[in-house]
């Protein structure tokens, strides 16, 4: 190429740079950018970066979670008793833990934090240490079955739900067969039994007592002659009262009972001379027969 051509080429070469580099913006540190020439078939990126260090780091709070397996979502009570229903609560961090009654779709607040808000003095907040939100129900009665659910105020609510089973006692004086009795007939010197069954009991703590009349006699000592012996069944107890040599005084109203929760009671007869009637029924007769035989008796 002459000296005239090269000078032509340059010249050439200088306005077309003159016209594409306004079209280029301006690098700024960090940038990423892309250019397109005209004059190029390949896009070139080049990257330019701070040497300072982001020494920015975020850590994020644990969630709240409960340790309560699904086994424990069904608490069975006696009727009566104290039941605890357990909300155990890893991680909470400043979430907070509340008890409420489900009925339907209302909802009643039960707890809120450590503070009780029912209005229902059995229930209250009972804090084991070091995470289980213990809801404590004492006296539980019919209307406390049902379900219950223990709720952390994260967003949105993180909810343990419990269902509560009460079981009602069943007490019953029976004779020799298992039949329940009314009344029960014994010649008097003879040894008075009766028996008693305790069923639908999940937890037999709670002592069978006896009375006649208003008197206890689980510690009688003022008679003489009356014991009674208790053992403990596959779902509740069998509990027998003796009493030696029974003469008229210990005729009147024998009652079984599970403390103050269930009951059942019996009419005994002493009486003097041979009972054919209440022997022939193995000791029990219904109450149209027992007035029938007490009648004659006073006839005679």
């Amino acid at each position: 190429m002459t000296s005239a051509g090269l000078l032509v080429f340059c010249s050439v070469l200088t306005r077309t740079l003159c016209v594409i580099a306004p079209q280029i913006p301006d690098f700024k540190i960090g940038d990423k950018k892309i250019i397109n020439g005209p004059f190029w078939s390949e896009v070139f990126t080049e990257t330019y970066e701070d040497h300072e260090e982001d020494i920015s780091t975020t850590t994020s709070e644990p969630l709240p979670f409960f340790e309560d397996d699904a086994s424990t979502n069904n608490v069975t009570a006696q009727l009566g008793s104290r039941v605890h229903l357990h909300c155990r609560v890893h991680d909470l961090g400043e979430k907070t833990i509340s008890w409420v009654r489900r009925r339907g779709e209302e909802l009643h607040l039960l707890s809120f934090g450590r503070h009780t808000y029912s209005a229902d003095s059995r229930y209250s907040l009972a804090f084991e240490h070091p995470n289980d939100w213990r809801l404590l129900i004492q006296y539980v009665s019919e209307r406390d079955d049902g379900f219950y659910e223990c709720q952390i105020s994260t967003h949105p609510p993180l909810v343990r739900r419990v269902y509560l089973s009460v079981v009602v006692p069943k007490v019953e004086i029976v004779d020799e067969r298992g039949r329940p009795l009314q009344d029960k007939f014994y010649k008097e010197g003879s040894i008075i039994e009766l028996r008693c069954v305790v069923s639908e009991v999940p937890q037999p703590t709670r002592q069978v007592n006896w009375k006649h009349g208003s008197r206890l006699l689980n510690y009688d000592t003022k008679r003489g002659g009356v014991s009674v012996k208790s053992e403990a069944t596959s779902n509740g107890a069998l509990s027998r009262l003796y009493i030696a040599n029974a003469n008229r005084n210990d005729s009147g109203n024998y009652t079984c009972s599970l403390a103050d929760v269930a009951a059942s009671a019996v009419s005994v007869h002493v009486l003097r001379g041979e009972n054919p009637l209440a022997m022939q029924r193995g000791g029990a007769a219904s109450s149209s027969d027992s007035l029938l035989l007490l009648l004659a008796l006073t006839i005679s």
